[in-house]
């Protein structure tokens, strides 16, 4: 069970027992006054744990696309359950090296990446990934569709990076005002305490206090990391609009199509 304090308008976890940072998008007004729909559009961890009667949640709403993002090597380790009747897509955000992930925590901290958070490593992520990437382009074009592909669960490892910068194109493409996207991209801290706690707990003896404070510091989520995602797509396009339609070929009329069929 989920016990957090609920923003007026954001995404609503959903009390899936296995699955973490699992939210559905519904219910966030948009500028005009309309509000998303519920059970259409969600956002979460991997799914690997779901529980049987978190299967049936899923099978209950009709899903009809799981989209991941994570790499190859990711989605072998942590495989998502293949439900019958769901299209299940992985495009990956991140380059396929081919190489494997990390196979433990120790192995990360022993590594340059560790040390690279204090070195803004997620800003260079957030700034890098929403221009020219196959993974979003292809969950723009479920999108583009929504009567066939919807509902829809975007979903990386933990529900906040990747899927991060998903759910801020769609609310953006839903006419969301820009600080009620920024305050549901942060509340992922909060659903979130408790893994990143035992994160942050597995540091203690094996890192000096100070390498443990910076990765603390940079790996939490910030608001200068989405908007660092934001503000590449306006250098390159100079409006949200031009982006969707050079990028995505969602043109206006496909953008009124969206927002008519997901608000109320």
């Amino acid at each position: 069970m989920v016990s957090v304090k609920l923003q007026a308008n954001s995404s609503q976890p959903v009390n899936l027992q296995g699955v973490m940072n699992f939210r559905d998008l519904g219910g966030i007004k948009t500028k005009d006054g309309r509000s998303i729909k519920k059970n259409i559009l969600f956002r979460a961890a991997d799914l690997t744990d779901m529980t049987t009667s978190d299967k049936a949640f899923i099978q209950k709403i009709s899903m009809q696309t799981i989209f991941d993002y994570r790499t190859a090597d990711e989605a072998t380790k942590r495989p998502d359950p293949h439900l019958e009747r769901v299209n299940y897509i992985r495009v990956s955000v991140n380059q396929e090296t081919g190489k494997p992930a990390y196979n433990s925590l120790e192995e990360f901290m022993q590594s340059d990446t560790f040390d690279s958070f204090a070195n803004d490593l997620l800003m260079e992520l957030y700034k890098s990934i929403p221009v020219g990437n196959p993974s979003y382009h292809h969950l723009m074009s479920l999108l583009k569709d929504p009567e066939r592909n919807l509902p829809l669960v975007q979903h990386c490892a933990g529900g906040r990076d990747r899927t991060g910068v998903g759910s801020m194109l769609i609310l953006l493409t839903l006419d969301v005002e820009w600080q009620v996207i920024v305050e549901d991209f942060l509340f992922s801290n909060v659903l979130l305490d408790k893994y990143h706690s035992q994160i942050f707990e597995k540091l203690n003896g094996m890192v000096s206090e100070e390498r443990a404070e910076k990765f603390k510091e940079q790996f939490l989520l910030q608001e200068r990391y989405i908007d660092m995602s934001y503000q590449n797509i306006m250098q390159n396009y100079n409006s949200f609009e031009v982006f969707l339609e050079q990028e995505y070929g969602i043109t206006a009329e496909d953008r009124k199509k969206i927002q008519d069929y997901c608000l109320k």
